[in-house]
């Protein structure tokens, strides 16, 4: 039986994937801060699929966190076929104003963590020519954004990052794909104190269901960049003939508070 390692498993879409795994049986090594939250989701979902949920109760922020996660894995003979690099979170306010120590945090997460357990868990998916990359990047990462400079700026690290290396493993049987969703409905908003701004006010925001199991199928296909949403997609087509000035301007009025 397949393995999937999913980050930041606790709520919101990475809860969401977990789910998904768990319905097409496939065990799963949850990575989050929370113990209590993952203990009640390893209860939940051991109950209802035929599968084993492996807990690893880790600050991804931290110093080594993303090697000690490997070193887990690894001493406990876990083989990780697909790899799902969830964990995130933004900050809203003026660069010159926010908290350096958060953004720092945000680096640390939305970039070194993933890059390093890409780093750490591909080799053994060489070694079997197999296997499954999914990070979770945003439509953010298409375009620059005041107010979230940081933020948006990791995410197009991560876009670019997946589309470089899934071009390196064209010729293997490994695939990565950059998820691409816009404003959800998630804790997204409350941790990134955005519950004011405009981008979060509409009461069609999509579910973190329907953009896991989006995300799930677009990785087992093997598409390299998943945009979920037509209003998304239409949104990036658009942003193509606009000059970038137009752009970064409407990025901000459309999330300001």
């Amino acid at each position: 039986m397949n393995t999937a390692l999913i980050t930041g498993a606790s709520s919101g879409i990475g809860l969401e994937l977990a789910i998904v795994f768990a319905r097409h049986n496939i065990n799963l090594v949850l990575v989050a801060r929370s113990e209590e939250k993952l203990q009640k989701i390893k209860a939940t979902l051991e109950s209802e699929y035929p599968i084993a949920v492996f807990l690893i109760i880790k600050d991804l922020t931290k110093p080594d966190a993303a090697k000690e996660v490997f070193e887990t894995t690894t001493s406990n003979e876990i083989t990780v076929d697909y790899l799902v690099n969830n964990a995130g979170f933004g900050d809203f306010g003026k660069f010159s104003e926010n908290d350096w120590e958060k953004e720092k945090a945000m680096i640390d997460l939305n970039i070194i963590a993933l890059t390093q357990l890409t780093k750490l868990y591909l080799p053994s998916m060489l070694s079997h020519n197999n296997g499954k990359i999914l990070n979770v990047a945003s439509v953010a990462a298409f375009m620059p954004g005041p107010l979230m400079a940081i933020y948006y700026a990791t995410k197009a690290f991560v876009l670019h990052f997946s589309e470089a290396i899934a071009n390196e493993l064209n010729d293997t049987n490994i695939t990565v794909t950059a998820l691409c969703p816009g404003a959800t409905k998630s804790s997204f908003s409350e941790v990134a104190n955005m519950k004011d701004s405009k981008l979060f006010k509409s009461s069609n925001l999509p579910s973190s269901k329907t953009v896991a199991e989006y995300g799930y199928k677009a990785m087992m296909k093997g598409k390299t960049v998943a945009v979920h949403g037509w209003k998304n997609k239409l949104l990036l087509f658009t942003t193509r003939f606009i000059p970038r000035t137009i752009v970064t301007k409407l990025t901000r009025l459309i999330q300001s508070k």
